[in-house]
């Protein structure tokens, strides 16, 4: 920290922070160490006990009430990211005419009216999906450069953590969602990508424009990076000058852009048509996969990362989990956890790319279409296991659009009898040649502790079957 910050003006009054979960501890931890007076606004009185003793008493708590009713004595409103907008002590700051920002604005100002030293460089990575692999393939090639970069946000470290590392952070890789973006105004990326776009946290938002125009919000800065293939992305760009904007591709990248030709991911920024790394290898594997690398490449390739740089840090990326990991593969049948494909969207990318599947999929649609999904990849299906609460809705979306396609739906209640038993069919079902893919389409709160457990309980189903039936096979992708 530098010595007697200069802080942001706003930041001289009495903060308000609303919320005392991890992110408004956080906040209130950060604003208390800078000297600002700041009032926690929660109604569990366990964790206001909780910002008290984490900011060693320098912090008031207050129920939310309370905060409601002395609104006018604040000069701004720190917001943790799940407060939805219609909360009434939001709409009380609005209408007060009180500057409302989430943990993630508030670092950015922090970080650009040089309290920590002089700015950091901002790379932005956000999309329905693809978020967390693309920040994590970036995260390893800004590594090949000499300045230290660190992923941070909603993968790795807190974005004020970082800002407060005695070892300097130089280039923040952050993965943000679109509630962090809502709730920015100033946030202006060195360079931000927005992967794709499909209906997702529509409650919070309100409506799909809403969720879009914060996920474009990555857009404005000097570099833009967007995802060519998808429509609704290529209109947020519109309008932005050539000059700042980049897109990629699976086809072959025109000029300006990053794409796929000869087996090799090509950047054609420039007209260079520059080989930067082979597609063969690329973790995970497939289009999305692919879609990933190139993004992460486009952003990296701005601040001057060598191709022979990306080429070595492609080489070595090992995707996280339950992202399209192959956690089993026996007698030539594949088994891949892409337990995060939590919506059809994503479990479209998770389906693309491959031939014979057999599709595992179900949890809690959340209001969510499948028809479009089934529709596109009917012709690869060779059978889909289902299981959780809305398993029953995709079995009707088969019968109407897949009508040839074989269904089971397992009924079990408890999570490790159901995938054991779709798992189990699965077995019986494969030949060589065939993936069995956890791709669910949904979210897992019905059943699971979340889509870690899930995907863990599909891959130790996977091996425990096959040893079972006396198959044996390679796990080294695990």
């Amino acid at each position: 920290m530098s010595p007697n910050p200069i802080l942001p003006m706003e930041l001289n009054g009495q903060v308000l922070v609303a919320g005392a979960g991890v992110s408004g501890i956080g906040c209130a931890v950060l604003l208390a160490d800078l000297g600002v007076t700041v009032v926690v606004a929660d109604d569990n009185e366990a964790a206001r006990e909780k910002v008290s003793s984490a900011t060693s008493g320098r912090a008031t708590t207050i129920p939310v009430d309370q905060a409601r009713a002395d609104m006018g004595e604040y000069s701004l409103v720190v917001t943790s990211p799940g407060w939805r907008p219609d909360s009434p002590l939001l709409l009380d700051a609005a209408a007060a005419g009180r500057e409302v920002i989430g943990d993630v604005e508030l670092a950015y100002r922090l970080d650009r009216a040089g309290v920590f030293g002089s700015p950091r460089t901002w790379l932005v990575v956000t999309g329905t999906n693809g978020k967390t692999t693309t920040t994590a393939m970036l995260q390893a090639m800004m590594a090949q450069g000499e300045r230290r970069a660190l992923a941070v946000g909603n993968i790795g470290v807190a974005v004020a953590d970082a800002l407060i590392d005695p070892e300097r952070v130089e280039i923040l890789v952050a993965e943000l969602s679109s509630f962090q973006l809502h709730w920015s105004s100033q946030l202006t990326p060195d360079a931000g990508v927005l992967l794709n776009l499909a209906e997702d946290h529509i409650d919070w938002h309100g409506n799909f424009a809403e969720y879009a125009a914060a996920k474009a919000k990555v857009l404005g800065g000097a570099v833009a990076v967007i995802g060519a293939d998808d429509p609704r992305v290529v209109a947020q760009a519109a309008g932005i000058a050539p000059a700042r904007l980049r897109g990629f591709t699976l086809g072959e990248p025109e000029l300006g852009q990053f794409g796929v030709a000869g087996g090799f991911l090509i950047d054609n920024s420039a007209g260079e048509q520059l080989q930067l790394a082979p597609v063969d290898g690329i973790e995970p594997d497939g289009p999305a996969g692919v879609l990933d690398a190139l993004a992460a490449a486009a952003i990296a390739r701005s601040q001057g990362i060598s191709p022979t740089q990306i080429a070595t840090a492609l080489k070595g990326f090992r995707v996280a989990g339950h992202r399209g990991q192959v956690v089993h593969e026996v007698g030539g049948v594949r088994f891949i956890d892409n337990s995060k494909a939590t919506n059809p969207h994503a479990a479209d990318s998770a389906l693309a790319g491959l031939d014979s599947v057999i599709w595992v999929a179900g949890g809690q649609l959340k209001g969510a279409e499948v028809d479009d999904l089934i529709r596109t990849h009917a012709p690869k299906l060779k059978a889909v296991l289902l299981l959780g609460v809305d398993g029953p809705l995709i079995a009707a979306a088969m019968s109407r659009f897949a009508p040839q396609v074989p269904v089971r739906l397992s009924t079990a209640a408890e999570p490790a009898a159901a995938l054991n038993e779709v798992v189990g069919w699965a077995v019986e079902i494969a030949q060589p040649g065939d993936t069995v893919v956890l791709a669910p389409a949904a979210a897992s709160l019905d059943m699971f502790t979340g889509m870690g457990q899930r995907g863990d309980l599909f891959a130790a189903a996977a091996r425990e079957i096959m040893v079972e039936t006396g198959a044996s096979g390679s796990t080294e992708n695990v």
